[in-house]
């Protein structure tokens, strides 16, 4: 028996059609909610497991306590690296080295100019020379790149080296730590 009546202007068999569409989607709907609730539910009972209030509150107040104290150490750090990058400028960051034959002999290239020098090109020079009858050393000042004593073509060679080299422990020592997240 097929029924004609319409209601709002449309049949009744449509009408049953759309409901029983209508409860098989909220009944795909309540089936993924009813997982969903379990699977949230393991992990509720999971953290639960074995604690009372006053466990779990002990234990995230151990956590904010754990988490002060590694402020406190990032700020000890970012102090030290401060005191440390200061203290750099006096270092001796900069090296040249010339090797050479001091006396065009059997000596080989024994003999060397060694150049260290700190931020403001300002060190020594030593000036070692090896021959046949010992080997002597020579240190002389170097000024922001310069000698007020006179020196040799090695050591003037070496101090060149010195200050274009390339200067990889300031750049390293220079780079500002990460930005760190305030917890208030």
């Amino acid at each position: 028996m097929i029924l004609t009546s319409k209601v709002f202007g449309i049949s009744i068999e449509a009408i049953v059609i759309i409901l029983l569409l209508l409860i098989i989607i909220l009944g795909i709907a309540l089936f993924f909610t009813y997982k969903q609730t379990i699977y949230i539910s393991r992990k509720y009972y999971a953290l639960m497991k074995g604690k009372k209030a006053r466990d779990l509150e002990q234990t995230i107040l151990t956590r904010f306590k754990e988490m002060d104290k590694v402020k406190a150490n990032e700020r000890k750090i970012t102090k030290e690296h401060k005191k440390f990058k200061g203290h750099l400028d006096s270092c001796y960051n900069k090296m040249g080295l010339v090797k050479y034959n001091a006396l065009n002999d059997k000596t080989g290239d024994l003999s060397f100019s060694l150049c260290l020098l700190n931020d403001e090109d300002s060190g020594i020079v030593l000036n070692t020379m090896h021959t046949n009858q010992g080997c002597y050393v020579y240190a002389k000042e170097i000024i922001k790149g310069e000698s007020y004593i006179a020196i040799s073509s090695e050591e003037k060679e070496a101090i060149k080296k010195a200050i274009t080299s390339n200067n990889n422990i300031k750049s390293i020592i220079e780079e500002e730590p990460e930005e760190t997240f305030e917890i208030n």
